[in-house]
C-alpha cells in the first residue's frame, strides 16, 4: 500500500504540474517571441541608436480587421523604402464603423519571418488597447527601424521586402454592450 501512495502522489504532482505548465504556455511563448523575434514577432526599443547602412529594403503594409470588430483599418501608405538603421515613420488610420465606443488591440508579424528579429518599433499603437468613439477617425503611426545586422548575416541577403502586418482584435471589455444581440449588431454596424 505504501508504494502505490507514493506512486499516486507522484502522479498527482506532475498531473498539477502539467496544468500548470498549460497555462503558463501562452504568456511564455509570446514573451519568447517578443525577446527574439521569432515566429515573425518584432523586438521592440525605446531608441534607435544604429549606423545607417547604404542598404535599403522595401516595407510593405498590411492591415486587418478581426471579422467581429466593426473598424475599417488601412495603411497610409502602401510600402517605404529604408536605409537599414534609420528610422521610419509610417501611419495606418482606424475607422469606427458602429454606433458605440469599441476598443481594440493590434496584433503585429513581421514576413518573411527570418526579417523579424531585425525589424524593431520604437513607438507604435499597438503598445496599448485602443478605445475609438462611434463614427470616429484616428490617425495610427508607428516608429520603427531595421538592425543593421541584417546586412552581416550572408543568409539574408536576399531579404529585400519586408512586410509589417497589424490585426486589430476587440478586446473582451471593448466588444459592443452585452444588451446588443447578434441580431441586433447587424443594425449596429451599419
Amino acid at each position: 500500500m505504501p508504494s502505490n501512495n507514493k506512486t499516486l502522489m507522484i502522479l498527482t504532482g506532475v498531473g498539477v504540474a502539467m496544468l500548470g505548465l498549460g497555462f503558463a504556455s501562452d504568456p511564455l511563448y509570446d514573451t519568447f517571441c517578443k525577446v527574439t523575434g521569432y515566429g515573425g514577432t518584432p523586438k521592440i526599443a525605446e531608441d534607435n541608436l544604429s549606423e545607417v547602412l547604404d542598404r535599403e529594403v522595401t516595407v510593405y503594409f498590411d492591415s486587418n480587421v478581426a471579422q467581429d470588430l466593426p473598424w475599417e483599418f488601412k495603411a497610409e501608405q502602401r510600402s517605404m523604402d529604408v536605409q537599414l538603421g534609420a528610422s521610419g515613420l509610417a501611419y495606418y488610420t482606424v475607422t469606427n464603423t458602429s454606433k458605440y465606443p469599441v476598443t481594440g488591440v493590434a496584433n503585429f508579424n513581421v514576413m518573411p519571418i527570418k526579417a523579424a528579429p531585425f525589424f524593431v518599433k520604437t513607438d507604435c499603437f499597438c503598445f496599448e488597447e485602443q478605445t475609438i468613439q462611434p463614427g470616429e477617425s484616428l490617425p495610427l503611426p508607428v516608429i520603427f527601424f531595421v538592425d543593421p545586422q541584417l546586412d552581416e548575416d550572408d543568409r539574408l541577403s536576399d531579404v529585400k521586402d519586408i512586410t509589417l502586418s497589424y490585426t486589430f482584435f476587440p478586446t473582451e471589455e471593448g466588444t459592443m454592450p452585452a444588451n446588443v444581440g447578434p441580431s441586433k449588431r447587424a443594425e449596429v454596424t451599419n
